[in-house]
């Protein structure tokens, strides 16, 4: 990756080239700037496991425990040892780990959470961002906040107290900030009390 001022690389971006940062290529690689030092990233999903660039027919992966299972030993030693293989793929930014609340069976993706406790889901997810960070490839938190079911994504609104996204939603996250240092977020597709989550300023700044 850069060694760059990140700050001060952003004063100096025009417009069109931060859209075609957040662009990108395609699905999986951020476009390079050379003038400003910026390379191209390959991402990679994630969740239980270094898939590759391909949802289908692609390299070959190990399949870890998936976030449940892990999260289920109460071990914060051995989600450290699940991503070494990421640099063998030549993997710049792994898409994980999740770290939604299981607040239904039905969660469509419940299986990538560490959990329906937010302890354990941040202090699990803070020891498994520096297993992967400390080989230099950048974790990505996800998704922040309340993305807690797959039943419209895109367009659902969580309706939540205060207190509930202080203490229960949104304190993994808090967690991991503290205690790791991710590399990157993901936001969620779905509103939280009328505002879509990448324009959450306020939840964004204030809850974590």
């Amino acid at each position: 990756m850069a060694d760059i001022d990140v700050e001060e690389t952003l004063r100096k971006l025009s417009v069109s080239e931060k859209v075609d940062l957040l662009a990108g290529i395609d699905f999986w690689h951020t476009k390079a700037l050379p003038k400003h030092g910026i390379p191209s990233l390959r991402f990679t999903d994630g969740p239980n496991g270094v898939r590759g660039t391909k949802f289908f027919m692609g390299t070959k992966a190990a399949c870890f425990p998936c976030g449940t299972a892990l999260g289920s030993t109460f071990n914060l030693d051995l989600p450290r040892e699940a991503r070494e293989e990421a640099k063998l793929k030549g993997t710049h930014v792994i898409l994980g780990p999740t770290i939604n609340m299981q607040r239904s069976p039905l969660g469509g993706r419940g299986f990538e959470s560490l959990g329906e406790d937010p302890f354990l889901a941040g202090l699990g997810a803070a020891a498994l961002i520096n297993g992967i960070q400390s080989t230099g490839i950048q974790a990505t938190v996800k998704h922040f906040v309340c993305n807690d079911h797959e039943h419209r994504r895109k367009a659902v609104q969580a309706i939540i107290t205060e207190r509930a996204l202080r203490e229960i939603y949104a304190l993994p996250f808090q967690l991991v900030v503290r205690d790791s240092q991710p590399g990157s977020f993901m936001t969620s597709y779905n509103g939280v009390n009328g505002i879509y989550c990448s324009g959450q300023g306020r939840v964004k700044s204030s809850h974590v």
